[in-house]
């Protein structure tokens, strides 16, 4: 065990197969290696994925003989959870650490019967976003497709949401956002095959319909990831001109507003109001005024939503995000509607856009995705 009482990862030499999180092809390979049939990799991805099992021994539909071969050549290995914090409001923010020693954040982020886990990609970035802290840390590495499902795999340990639960009962953990450290498309292979484990049915099961990846605006990428994964998109948007863009969200100078939104528009699914999202983080003096506001509204395309972030905490670099009075009179500039409480999910008249106010959530942890890091 580690200093904070967590199960620390033990390497051996040779270093061992990770059994952990490995793609169904690659863990018939593995089991095809050990001289076993076909069907034995299926009841072990059952124990691994469905079950949440780490120890070959208690994996007893296996055969004795197969499960001792497991355990002197392969190990199921999580994340080591360096830090674990809970807020007072039920939102948990782990920090963990990878087999080389490098850190990496996830964050959950609970409601009253459901809850989403922010997972990370990266740690560290490239995109340098003048509002987040995680854009100050340089690139260090891709997370491997072990990593990204391990940040699941760990929450689930810690809410003891095992075996997965059926399709009618009760999850906290039912939803995933890929908005944690990194830009997901530029690290797309792994997180294709990450999410495809996770989507798997006889597994985790997590419906692509409760997965949303968000990207920075990587415009070429846009198509691919909805043809490998077609999960929800959501986009940060946080400006209506380029100019106001290019300084906040630096890749805008290679892909504009206009582009970005062309290829949101021809994303599978589109027209479908749950698929894409925009984000806004609301900045004071900025991004904030009623004018803004206007122009937003003409940039709408229907089928699109639009996801403004009521947060009065201070942004990277000393910017003060905007206070809910000013988010009321951004929204009353927008969409004609007044004094209706965060959380609510309202339509504006023959547009076909919607516009979610998302509520303040547990700042004494850092939670918001513009402040994750690796400590």
């Amino acid at each position: 065990y580690d200093d904070n009482g967590e199960d620390a990862l033990i390497m051996t030499t040779p270093p061992l197969n990770d059994a952990g999180q490995l793609a169904r092809e690659e863990l018939a390979a593995t089991v095809a290696n050990l001289g076993e049939k076909p069907f034995r990799a299926k009841q072990l991805w059952h124990w691994i994925y469905y079950r949440g099992e780490t120890d070959f021994d208690k994996m007893t539909t296996l055969a004795k003989s197969f499960r001792e071969r497991l355990a002197e050549t392969c190990e199921v290995r999580r994340p080591q959870v360096v830090t674990a914090q809970l807020s007072v409001d039920g939102t948990r923010k782990w920090l963990l650490r990878g087999k080389d020693g490098n850190e990496f954040e996830s964050v959950f982020i609970p409601e009253e019967d459901r809850g989403a886990l922010c997972i990370s990609s990266q740690v560290g970035c490239t995109l340098t976003c003048s509002f987040c802290h995680t854009g100050t840390q340089p690139l260090v590495r891709n997370l491997a497709p072990e990593e990204i499902v391990g940040q699941f795999m760990v929450a689930r340990d810690s809410y003891g949401e095992w075996p997965t639960p059926t399709a009618d009962a009760q999850r906290m953990l039912s939803n995933i956002v890929m908005m944690g450290m990194g830009e997901p498309l530029y690290n797309f292979d792994n997180v294709v095959t990450a999410l495809k484990i996770v989507m798997d049915d006889q597994g985790i099961a997590l419906s692509r319909r409760r997965i949303t990846l968000s990207t920075s605006g990587v415009v070429p990428m846009i198509p691919r990831i909805g043809e490998a994964l077609d999960v929800n998109l959501a986009v940060s948007l946080h400006a209506v001109n380029d100019e106001v863009r290019d300084t906040l969200v630096p890749i805008n100078r290679k892909w504009p507003i206009a582009e970005l939104l062309k290829a949101c528009e021809a994303y599978p699914g589109a027209k479908n109001s749950r698929r894409i999202t925009f984000e806004y983080a609301m900045l004071k003096g900025v991004n904030d005024s009623d004018a803004d506001a206007r122009e937003l509204r003409e940039k709408g395309t229907k089928g699109l939503t639009l996801v403004c972030n009521s947060l009065g905490n201070a942004g990277e670099k000393g910017q003060m995000l905007v206070e809910n009075n000013q988010v009321l009179r951004f929204r009353t500039a927008q969409w004609i509607r007044t004094h209706l409480p965060p959380t609510v999910i309202l339509a504006a008249e023959n547009t076909g856009v919607l516009a979610y106010f998302s509520e303040r959530r547990s700042i004494n942890l850092d939670i918001l995705c513009n402040l994750l890091q690796s400590m």
